[in-house]
């Protein structure tokens, strides 16, 4: 399912609330590009990926896939993309197996007979194969991530936005995140990330995300307010 064309932004405006975060905002990948998002906390860039996802539209500009506004078609957009946030998905009844399954099934459901061993290898990549039969509601923080961060092992999208997809790992499980980008990279699957920790991804495109802050007039005042 990688191998995706091209995803652009052109002059994207975002706003929260009555405060507009950034303005102007361009960007431009293309198949195995890896993004990463930089600036200080509050410069948007957790907002900038739920735009991406289409979980928030854009105050101004548009953003295109394959030549696609997403607006003209949002659900072709969803069907072929992972969104990592801040918050894990994880169903506190169903057991760790059960949650990646769930997303698994949900990716591939023209290819159920291969579920289960995609499955599989995704709980032995991030270290849980012991723990497939536990519930998520006792998973601790950091095996919650892991459990959430394992769809993209179990099930293949073109697109993969990652809102601090480290924050909880350990040592291995954030070699076993790399590891998991650069072979979407190479394979042609996109990906945008931000992260305060370092990451070894090799070859990336950097969008520093103060360079879109909005404008304000000389009292201080921003003028998109």
């Amino acid at each position: 399912m990688p191998n995706t064309g091209a995803f652009t932004g052109e002059t994207l405006d975002c706003i929260r609330g009555d405060r507009k975060v950034f303005e102007g905002l361009t960007f431009a990948l293309t198949a195995g590009d890896i993004l990463v998002l930089s600036g200080p906390n509050g410069s948007g860039k957790s907002s900038l990926l739920r735009v991406m996802a289409g979980l928030l539209r854009p105050a101004a500009g548009r953003i295109l896939r394959d030549g696609t506004d997403l607006r003209d078609d949002p659900d072709a957009h969803r069907d072929n993309l992972h969104y990592v946030g801040h918050q894990d998905a994880i169903k506190p009844a169903l057991s760790v197996a059960e949650n990646v399954q769930f997303w698994a099934a949900l990716r591939d459901n023209d290819n159920s007979e291969s579920v289960p061993e995609s499955v599989s290898a995704a709980l032995a990549a991030f270290d849980l194969t012991a723990l497939a039969d536990l519930p998520g509601r006792l998973l601790s923080s950091g095996q919650r991530r892991r459990a959430n961060l394992s769809r993209l092992a179990a099930a293949p999208a073109g697109m993969w936005l990652l809102d601090e997809p480290s924050v909880g790992l350990d040592a291995a499980s954030t070699r076993t995140l790399e590891g998991l980008i650069a072979a979407h990279s190479r394979a042609g699957g996109m990906t945008v990330l931000s992260t305060h920790t370092p990451l070894q991804l090799g070859s990336t495109k950097t969008l520093a995300l103060d360079q879109f802050a909005p404008v304000a007039d000389p009292t201080g005042e921003s003028l998109s307010a």
